[in-house]
């Protein structure tokens, strides 16, 4: 009885030393992992990049992390995806990580989808020929537009088109972000977007009375007005001649839309055979407003073309720095010009 009791005595101390160092190394493991979480990643190179694709799994994750350049084991980057209860909303994107990333803040640009975003410039004042050269140099965007028409172009981003050139004008000149390998088509859909929402805004907010019957008067103005504009705090002041003149039945007589209209036939010079020869661009034989816009306007532009100064001008010449000499009267344009384009006095 006495050997009995002592074998469950040293059994019992025995577990419950077991126990002891059981729970000891749970404690250990447990403060190691919470440790690990907070403790910068390894990596191969200065930038890791990772592009996840839509439905990768979680631990297809961890392993692509490590092949990309994160030297660390992928079955604790998966454990920690799967205990953190967060696994399933990771997000797919193009990511980049630096030195000093840790497993917890890798997790959490995952699951909030910060991507690594690059930035592409798209000009006022560019045409859509120009536009389309931009998108096709900028870095990791996938050119999905290159083969398609301007009528398809619009099909694409959601547009239908009224015109040969209707897509002329209709994407609003900003930067955007974008990520890795994304369509330009993604792109140049939040530009539409924008443009559409931009020029109805304006459109709400025009001066009453205005020779422009819809939106689209408005953006052909504001284009004309963006390439003759060769200062902001004019732009109103270009807008209320071409406005006087649409209200007068007098021809625009602008140099910018007959060179939209000679396309890449233009070399730099405008000639007088080039002001004589009719066509639908060509505003000095033709009255009213050209047939679509000859330029990505800015919005600046747009509530210049909505929203002209309080002027009688009908006339405006370059001064030579910059400025223009506006005119009511073709004898003070005359005399402007002499001045300033001519050299007399």
């Amino acid at each position: 009885m006495g050997r009995r009791a002592s074998w469950i005595r040293r059994t019992a101390w025995a577990l419950g030393l077991g126990v002891l160092l059981a729970a000891l190394l749970a404690a250990a493991a447990s403060w190691w992992a919470w440790r690990w979480l907070d403790q910068p990643l390894p990596l191969r190179q200065p930038v890791v990049e990772l592009s996840v694709e839509p439905g990768t799994a979680p631990r297809a994750v961890a392993e692509a992390w490590v092949r990309a350049g994160i030297d660390t084991d992928p079955r604790l980057l998966f454990a920690w995806f799967r205990l953190s209860g967060q696994a399933a909303r990771i997000r797919a994107g193009s990511y980049e990580v630096e030195p000093g990333v840790t497993p917890r803040t890798l997790l959490d640009m995952l699951v909030q989808g910060r991507e690594a975003l690059l930035t592409l410039r798209l000009p006022e004042g560019a045409t859509l020929r120009e536009w389309r050269a931009v998108l096709a140099a900028a870095p990791d965007l996938t050119s999905a537009s290159a083969g398609l028409d301007d009528a398809a172009l619009l099909a694409a981003v959601g547009a239908a088109a009224d015109g040969p050139r209707w897509a002329e004008g209709r994407f609003f000149p900003d930067t955007y972000a974008y990520s890795r390998r994304v369509s330009d088509l993604t792109v140049l859909r939040r530009a539409f977007a924008a443009m559409q929402r931009h020029l109805q805004a304006a459109w709400a907010t025009r001066a009453p009375d205005l020779p422009l019957k819809t939106p689209e008067d408005a953006l052909i103005l504001a284009s004309i007005i963006e390439k003759e504009t060769g200062r902001a705090d004019e732009r109103a002041l270009v807008s209320a001649v071409f406005i006087n003149r649409l209200r007068i039945g007098m021809p625009l007589q602008t140099d910018p839309t007959i060179i939209y209209g000679l396309g890449e036939a233009f070399d730099g010079n405008l000639r007088k055979r080039d002001l004589t020869t009719d066509g639908p661009y060509n505003t000095y034989l033709r009255g009213g407003l050209p047939p679509s816009p000859i330029a990505m306007p800015s919005l600046a532009s747009i509530q210049a073309a909505l929203n002209p100064a309080a002027s009688k001008a009908l006339y405006f010449v370059a001064r030579g720095d910059g400025s223009s000499q506006f005119s009511e009267t073709l004898d003070a344009h005359n005399r402007a010009v002499n001045k300033y384009q001519r050299g007399g006095r």
